[in-house]
């Protein structure tokens, strides 16, 4: 109680709500979250989002590991510091999975000790696979996390379902807010090829081995090339496309910054992701706001706005054959590829866009001040 009127009274006589938001890596990382609060940054006018004046600030950073403490030991005194001035009415707690847990359950209880409401915000993927295998002790302290909390976003029913089971107390507010993008436009010229394109970590979590293997039983349909971008295992995903001879169908750019990956899905056509677990992927949402034909699997919150055959295509998690068979569909009938992608594009401009999502955005952290 003593937080709350502390909290009410170096707002009086001001209309800004001071928010800090704790970021993993920081600007410019390549995790999808922080590719989001990039997004949050850029539409930011000055700082500001309508009544908000928004800071951001890294609790991980970008260089190793072993840098990390001193990250978190920065974003703290950053905290404490604002508060001291009267610069910092909620604290915004982006929530991942295993190391992400024990360094924003500090800033939560550093954030309850300096009697700043905080609103947490789950995005990590293995999140689920991560709680309902940890200890007693880490569970008890999620709880805590997540009890402490005037808001808890979640990207969709499916994690709803998930935080109010295990944390019922806080249940009564948990809200939905499904990540966003800015919107973009396929470019219009017939291609030679129909262009596939996968954006993500290379690796057996987001399903590439699978893709590589369907992208293989393709080699007998004609008119179609494959970019699998980004870090992680590039050179097994290399070496396994090689041995199935789709050299000459396939390329592997690595990472792609954001100037990269937008000339990638402008120039594409369909997007796919055959992740075994997922939150809501960046990439899925970037591919329908360029009117990509999205294939993608029915994990986390993807079903949320991947409706199949409305939207895109939903495969079975690990089934290479149901993959081929409906990347083989979108390769030949070009009329589906189009109402896929138009339709997609279309759900992306009414749910998925960045401005509409910035503003309830503000709207959470000014609630999450009262």
């Amino acid at each position: 109680m003593s937080g709350d009127i502390a909290n009410t009274q170096a707002r009086a006589g001001r209309t800004s709500v001071y928010v800090l938001v704790a970021t993993p890596l920081g600007h410019g990382g390549r995790g999808g979250i922080d590719r989001l609060m990039d997004a949050v940054r850029e539409e930011a006018r000055g700082g500001k989002i309508g009544p908000c004046d928004v800071r951001f600030a890294a609790t991980r950073g970008q260089r190793s590991i072993w840098f990390s403490p001193l990250y978190l030991a920065s974003f703290l005194s950053r905290m404490a510091c604002l508060r001291a001035r009267g610069l910092l009415d909620v604290v915004h707690i982006n929530l991942s999975s295993h190391g992400s847990v024990r360094r924003k359950s500090i800033v939560a209880r550093s954030a309850r000790m300096l009697g700043v409401p905080y609103v947490v915000h789950l995005h990590g993927s293995r999140f689920q696979s991560f709680f309902d295998a940890a200890d007693s002790g880490t569970q008890a302290s999620v709880r805590q996390l997540f009890a402490g909390a005037r808001r808890v976003i979640v990207l969709g029913s499916a994690w709803r379902t998930f935080v109010a089971d295990r944390v019922p107390e806080a249940a009564s507010r948990i809200v939905i807010l499904a990540n966003a993008s800015q919107p973009l436009s396929r470019a219009p010229e017939r291609q030679e090829n129909v262009r596939i394109l996968f954006l993500g970590q290379v690796g057996a979590r987001k399903g590439v081995p699978d893709l590589i293997r369907a992208l293989a039983r393709l080699k007998d349909v004609a008119g179609w090339r494959a970019t699998i971008a980004g870090d992680g295992d590039v050179a097994v995903a290399r070496e396994q496309a090689q041995a199935l001879g789709l050299s000459a169908h396939v390329t592997f750019p690595g990472w792609v910054g954001p100037e990269e990956a937008r000339a990638l899905l402008v120039s594409s056509d369909i997007l796919v992701l055959p992740s075994f677990d997922e939150n809501l992927p960046m990439s899925v949402i970037e591919g329908m706001s360029a009117g990509l034909a999205v294939v993608a699997t029915p994990v986390g919150a993807v079903e949320d706005i991947v409706r199949n055959g409305e939207t895109g295509l939903l495969v079975s998690p690990g089934n290479s054959d149901e993959l081929a068979d409906a990347l083989r569909r979108l390769v030949a009938d070009e009329r589906l590829r189009h109402a896929l992608g138009d339709a997609a594009q279309d759900f992306h401009r009414r749910n998925l866009e960045i401005g509409a999502y910035v503003v309830r955005l503000a709207k959470l952290w000014t609630e999450a001040c009262r």
